[in-house]
């Protein structure tokens, strides 16, 4: 074989092999909507967990282990099974809701960079219109009483909550609060899916927070 002939095999075999790694790690790459959807899901059940290894301790208790078994109407099994129900039907909605918003100009480009100041006017943008927007929900729920006896006495089946018990609902509050409320947050604030990973992993703690 020439000289000329290796070379060309050499440089056909070196193409090969980039464009088998250029493939492979654009199989691997994950796109910025699905780390704004799962990362808030792995925040609850991480931040859930801290939370209750301090349940074992008295001194950090608000209710009593007896509270908790005589007053909750619903098991832990029970909870975290809805919660997963819940966490399947949020992140379904939420990579078509992100498609669309983005095919439609909502939102900015994932690839658009986006300074600290811009960030924190669209973290408060999307702050208030999300709890304008659950705030109005909630009461309303409650106000009406078919709508609190069908539906969102679900959530305070859990008279003694769990911190993993946050997003114990009925599925309809999932769209209504959850669903509804995050596609109007992202779309109106204009943040990136990367920068709504932030505000959707802050607004997770803060929804466990508001259940211990």
């Amino acid at each position: 074989m020439s000289g000329s002939s290796k070379a060309i095999n050499f440089l056909a075999v070196s193409s090969s092999s980039s464009s088998h790694l250029c493939s492979t790690k654009m199989a691997l790459a994950i796109s910025d909507e699905l780390l704004a959807t799962f990362v808030p899901i792995v925040v609850y059940w991480i931040y859930s967990a801290f939370y209750m290894s301090f349940g074992s301790f008295d001194n950090y208790r608000l209710h009593s282990k007896k509270d908790e078994e005589e007053k909750n109407l619903v098991s832990k099994a029970n909870v975290i099974k809805n919660v997963l129900f819940q966490q399947t039907i949020q992140s379904t909605l939420a990579i078509v809701l992100y498609r669309v918003i983005v095919n439609e100009g909502g939102g900015s480009s994932k690839s658009q960079p986006n300074s600290i100041t811009v960030m924190a006017g669209q973290f408060i943008i999307a702050m208030f219109v999300l709890d304008t927007w659950q705030y109005f929900m909630h009461r309303y729920f409650h106000h009406k009483k078919f709508l609190y006896r069908h539906f969102h006495s679900h959530h305070h089946k859990l008279v003694v909550p769990y911190a993993f018990g946050a997003i114990y609902n009925h599925p309809l509050e999932v769209f209504v609060f959850d669903i509804i409320g995050g596609a109007l947050s992202y779309s109106i604030s204009g943040m990136s899916p990367r920068t709504s990973m932030y505000f959707f992993s802050f607004a997770t703690i803060k929804s466990v927070d508001d259940h211990c």
